[in-house]
Formats: structure tokens, C-alpha cells, sequence
């Protein structure tokens, strides 16, 4: 033990179980928790509108659960690496420990601070808080990293690991004087315009909340997830990402409890498995983005240079603005604007209409994604838009083109969804609801719906558009 204090600076680790930062500094002896806001430290892909309303309130919590152990959370603002050597000099700090975090900017960022706090005689340290198996780690006989999901995730399962989460803490011994903290209003993370108000109907953020959602998740939703994960209409998914970004939640928190709801109940394995293997498709896309940190901007496959990729502003903007005329596809994006979050299956969607049927680049939607997801990872969100666009980390080929018709009859099969999100159709029934452009004049009459005034008509033939795609694939093909 030592009485001099270690500063302990949270991230994206907003929580104190399973914190092992906090673990470790707590068994050194008194211990300053800090969060910097430096957001251009982050550039291009600082926090986006969504993550700061949700950043805003977990740390909102961070602070209660720290207050509960008899510590503080100390708020700066400013460069990170003058703000740490600041609160040394405060505090007598002789060390500083933070959970690691893996964008490339951000890993390079770390590293110069590490160096430079090192060689003024500070005890750094790092770890890992968040994920189950380090990028580096795991890697093909050959010692290469993986491209391609399935062989990954059974390397990972096979591999060893410490799989058992951390303590949390009743009581968090801190220095003699508290160093003063910028009151969180002035970071200014929520929005001025309040375009907001549906998330505080939508969410409750911090550490004690992902617990909860866990628990629940496990008790009503695991046994059937496997098929339900991909409804629309429902919420068979868990919705955990945002709490796991923040790292409120930890993966193997979620893991064991995983593993203990399943524990003696056949009936749950196929949905648990199942479960921990999109546990595993985060652990992947960290893994991708480590190993490949040039995709947050170019495709994993470099022929995809090449793309003859629209720039049509006009078909951009009424895609985010959920007025492409396809009701799935606009009740997904109308969602996401107004509760910061969209179903996997419903991300797919959009995405492949965005990059098949109007060809536009697949990073205009990862931007997007990037300001309007409260789940906004980037590790998470460029796997899943160069998996979509068939330019990433994939075995398939290009041509999975959704089609948003059956796609919406399939996981939207009573058309809840879209009447939630698209009012205007909400008189309209069956294949009517999921393809107005083919319905009858008079029962458009009687739903009280007007193509191209009520609702918008169709941007493209989906058809036209993906025979379109396909033969711009055939010009890169080579």
C-alpha cells in the first residue's frame, strides 16, 4: 500500500465492477477517479450527437456509484496528457492506470502519454476492460489475423482465458484533499436543440441499468433469442451495445451470467450460444480494426476503390430523413432519429438499400450511423457497414442485396413496425403496407394515402437497382 494517491481515468469503462483499472489502484491505496472530455483527441470520429446525450448520463451515474463508495469523479476538460500531468501535480499522484481502448487515433494518443508520463517518473499502467481476448492475441496458424468470423470465434472459445469478472466495491478509499471538478453541464454534451426527448423514454443509462437489462434479458428473452433477434416488430434482442460501448458493462460480466442462466437448462443453449457468439462479432470487429485501421475510411477490399459509388445528396437526405418511399427502410431510419437506436436486422436493411439500391458509399452511412446511434462504436459500426456493402471482412460474395419487401414481411410480418414509424400507411394492410406503389388506387383512396404527397414515392425499382449494382460489380470484378 502507498499513501500517495493513483489516478485512475476512466473512458469508455464507465463503471466500478469489473473495472480493473479501479481494481488494481484501489489495492495500491488512495485512488483519484478522473474523466477528461478532449473530444477532438478523437478526430475524425469524435462523439457523435446520440453518444454524448448517453456519455452525459453515465457519467451521470459514474458519479453516483462512485459517491455510494465514498470516492469522487473528477470532470476535466481540456488536452488529456496537460490535464493528467495537472492532476499529478494536485494531487501527488504517483501513478496513473486506465482501461485500454483500441481506435487507432485513440491507441496512438495512449501510447504518447504513456511514454511521456513514464519518463517523468510516473508508474503507468494499462488493461483490458473490454473485451474477452486482447487483438493481438488471437491470430490463424500462420499468425495472421483473422478475416473471416466463424474460424475466429472458435479460435477465441478454444483459446484461454480469464473469463471471471472483477470485484466491485463498498468502500473506495480516496486522497486527503479533493482536487475541484468541472460540474458536467459544462461539457456541454447535451444537445441545445432538444431532439432528444424520446431517449429519456427510451433508456436508462449507467452501470446499474445494464445490469438490470441483463438480468431481464436473460429471464425473458434468451430462450428464443436465436429466432427473435431478428424481428422488427419486437424486442427479442438485448439492446446491451450502448451500455457495452460505454463499457457500463463489462463482456464478462455478461458472460458468466450468460453461462449461469444457461447452467442445467437445455432449453436455453441454442439461444445463449447464440447470444454469446454476437458477444463474439463485437470481440471480432475489434479485432478487425486493430489489425486493419486504415477501414474506418477504405474497404478491407482494396478493388473496392473503384466502386462507381453515386453522389447524389438528393437520394442521401431523404434516406436519412426516412423518404426513400420503401416503408421498411423509412421507418427504421425514423426510428433511429427519434430513439438513437435501429435492430440489427433493420441496420442491414438500410444499409444494404443505401450501398445496393442507390449506391451510395457505404461512408456516408457509417457517418450517420456514427452521429444518430447511441451504440455508436466504430469498431462495431465499420464492420457492419463494409459487411453490408461487401467490401469488408466476409466470406460471401457481393451480391447480398436485401430486399426490402420480403425483408419487411418477413421480420415485420403483421406491419407493426412500419405503422409505428410511418403513420401516414397506417390504414394500409398485407403487401399494400410494404409495397404502396403497387397498391390500388381506390385503396389508397380509402387509406387516405397520396403517392408523392402523403408519402413519398420510391426512389428506385428495386429490381432495376440491384441488376444496377450488380453490374457495377462486374466493372471491379477483375
Amino acid at each position: 500500500m502507498t499513501t500517495r494517491p493513483t489516478i485512475v481515468w476512466f473512458r469508455n469503462d464507465l463503471r466500478i465492477t469489473d473495472q480493473p483499472a479501479l481494481i488494481a489502484a484501489a489495492e495500491r491505496g488512495p485512488v483519484v477517479p478522473v474523466f477528461i472530455w478532449a473530444p477532438e483527441e478523437e478526430a475524425p470520429w469524435e462523439p457523435g450527437g446520440a453518444s454524448r446525450w448517453w456519455l452525459h448520463h453515465s457519467l451521470e451515474s459514474l458519479q453516483q456509484q462512485l459517491e455510494s463508495c465514498g470516492a469522487r469523479l473528477i470532470l476535466r476538460q481540456g488536452e488529456s496528457l496537460a490535464t493528467l500531468q495537472q492532476l499529478i501535480e494536485e494531487t501527488d499522484a504517483d501513478a496513473v492506470m486506465w482501461c485500454r481502448r483500441y481506435e487507432p487515433v485513440v491507441i496512438r494518443r495512449d501510447k504518447q502519454i504513456k511514454t511521456q508520463l513514464a519518463d517523468s517518473g510516473v508508474h503507468v499502467e494499462s488493461f483490458n476492460g473490454s473485451l474477452l481476448h486482447e487483438p493481438w492475441t488471437i491470430e490463424t496458424k500462420q499468425e495472421d489475423p483473422y478475416t473471416v468470423f466463424t474460424p475466429f470465434w472458435k479460435r477465441c472459445l478454444a483459446a484461454e482465458t480469464d473469463r471471471e469478472p472483477g470485484k466491485g466495491f463498498r468502500k473506495i478509499a480516496g486522497p486527503d484533499t479533493w482536487p475541484e471538478s468541472t460540474p458536467l453541464k459544462q461539457l456541454g454534451l447535451l444537445p441545445k436543440i432538444r431532439w432528444d426527448r424520446a431517449f429519456y423514454d427510451e433508456w436508462d443509462v449507467g452501470a446499474p441499468a445494464a445490469e438490470k437489462r441483463l438480468r431481464r434479458f436473460l429471464k425473458e428473452r434468451l430462450k428464443d433469442y436465436k429466432e427473435d433477434r431478428n424481428r422488427i416488430d419486437i424486442e427479442g434482442y438485448s439492446k446491451l451495445s450502448p451500455h457495452l460501448h460505454f463499457g457500463e458493462i463489462s463482456p464478462r460480466q455478461i458472460w458468466q451470467a450468460t453461462q449461469e442462466a444457461m447452467d442445467g437448462k437445455n432449453e436455453l443453449h441454442k439461444g445463449g450460444d447464440h447470444f454469446l457468439s454476437e458477444v463474439g462479432w463485437r470481440e471480432f470487429a475489434h479485432h478487425l480494426l486493430f489489425h486493419f485501421p486504415h477501414t474506418t475510411e477504405q474497404p478491407l477490399r482494396e478493388k473496392f476503390e473503384d466502386f462507381p459509388w453515386s453522389t447524389s445528396r438528393k437520394r442521401l437526405q431523404a434516406w436519412q430523413r426516412g423518404q426513400t418511399g420503401y416503408p421498411i427502410v423509412d421507418a427504421a431510419m425514423r426510428g433511429l432519429w427519434t430513439t438513437g437506436f435501429m435492430a440489427n436486422r433493420a441496420r442491414m436493411v438500410v444499409a444494404s438499400f443505401l450501398t445496393k439500391d442507390l449506391l451510395i458509399p457505404w461512408q456516408e452511412g457509417a457517418r450517420w450511423f456514427w452521429d444518430t446511434l447511441v451504440d455508436a462504436d466504430l469498431a462495431n459500426n465499420t464492420l457492419g457497414w463494409q459487411w453490408t456493402a461487401g467490401c469488408g471482412a466476409d466470406a460471401a460474395p457481393y451480391f447480398r442485396i436485401f430486399n426490402p419487401t420480403s425483408q419487411a414481411s418477413k421480420f415485420d410480418p403483421q406491419g407493426d413496425f412500419i405503422r409505428r414509424w410511418v403513420p401516414e400507411l397506417s390504414k394500409l394492410d398485407g403487401n399494400d403496407l410494404y409495397e404502396p406503389w403497387n397498391a390500388d388506387e381506390d385503396t389508397l383512396r380509402q387509406a387516405n394515402v397520396a403517392l408523392d404527397n402523403d408519402y413519398p414515392d420510391r426512389l428506385v425499382d428495386h429490381s432495376e437497382a440491384r441488376n444496377a449494382a450488380l453490374e457495377a460489380y462486374e466493372e471491379i470484378k477483375g
